[in-house]
């Protein structure tokens, strides 16, 4: 299955962004098309002394199976005439993983971590270079805009749930002329059931083993959470209607998040959704 690609456009150039094991790398080879000499460029960059120590200084903080020893041999012949330096050789020496090179019907040519694209940009021309970043970051904005509302349209579907569920329990578990004290203590308790059954620990508990995080246990759920949680409203509600005892239907509950969450967290939509 081919990578999640992206473009942006920099003065008037289309460069392709893809997305591998959740990081970004932009093509080299795009950058360069409209550069005189184009392709020779990269090569170029690679033989300079500067760009291996940048490489080597990188691939130290962001590698831990970075082979320093055969860095250590790149590093004293970079800047010699006789040296030279390809993005294949670069990795199989160095198990290095800031650069791609590509070949075949997706996505072919040279990719650099976008760290590295950036420091390339910045041989390249601190014009273009800045132009880049500013698109870049223009690309980064839409996206987290996007998955915002993502987000926000789960969690009013969460509530939508909740008065469904609501309603559910003071049909089958609030008796009559009760306080209204012991209606929120039972409301808390079924709310409670549903994070135990989900995350794992009540409101009270994730709040003492994160006392430094604002808001409650729901807001910080991720997109797969909130999908899960909506349906174990209903499905709550359906149970109490049935006359389950809350251990019964903790259990049920439970067994039922794990199973939707192993089939959301498999699930390739699931998965374009949360980049």
């Amino acid at each position: 299955m081919p990578d999640k690609k992206q473009t942006i456009e920099v003065k008037g150039t289309t460069i392709t962004i893809i997305h591998v094991n959740q990081a970004d790398y932009i093509s080299l080879t795009d950058m360069v098309k409209n550069f005189e000499d184009g392709l020779a460029l990269i090569e170029r960059w690679l033989r300079n002394k500067n760009t291996v120590e940048f490489l080597g200084i990188w691939k130290k903080i962001n590698n831990a199976n970075f082979n320093s020893l055969e860095f250590g041999g790149i590093m004293l012949e970079a800047g010699l005439n006789r040296f030279t330096l390809s993005v294949k050789k670069w990795v199989e020496k160095t198990n290095g993983i800031g650069l791609i090179a590509r070949a075949g019907r997706f996505n072919s040519g040279t990719y650099a971590h976008k760290d590295i694209a950036f420091e390339f940009g910045s041989w390249l021309s601190a014009e273009f270079k800045l132009y880049m970043i500013k698109e870049f970051q223009r690309l980064k904005d839409e996206e987290s805009s996007s998955k915002r509302l993502e987000w926000d349209f789960q969690r009013t579907l969460s509530k939508i749930n909740y008065r469904i569920h609501t309603d559910a329990i003071k049909e089958a578990l609030i008796p009559p002329a009760v306080t209204k004290d012991q209606i929120a203590t039972i409301y808390a308790t079924e709310a409670d059931m549903l994070n135990v059954a989900l995350f794992g620990s009540t409101a009270k508990q994730w709040r003492e083993h994160n006392p430094g995080k604002p808001g409650n246990i729901r807001d910080e759920a991720t997109l797969e959470q909130l999908v899960v949680l909506s349906n174990m409203e209903s499905i709550n509600a359906l149970l109490l209607h049935q006359g389950l005892t809350q251990t019964e239907r903790l259990q049920k509950l439970n067994q039922a998040a794990i199973q939707q969450m192993k089939s959301l967290l498999t699930s390739p939509t699931i998965k374009r959704l949360s980049k």
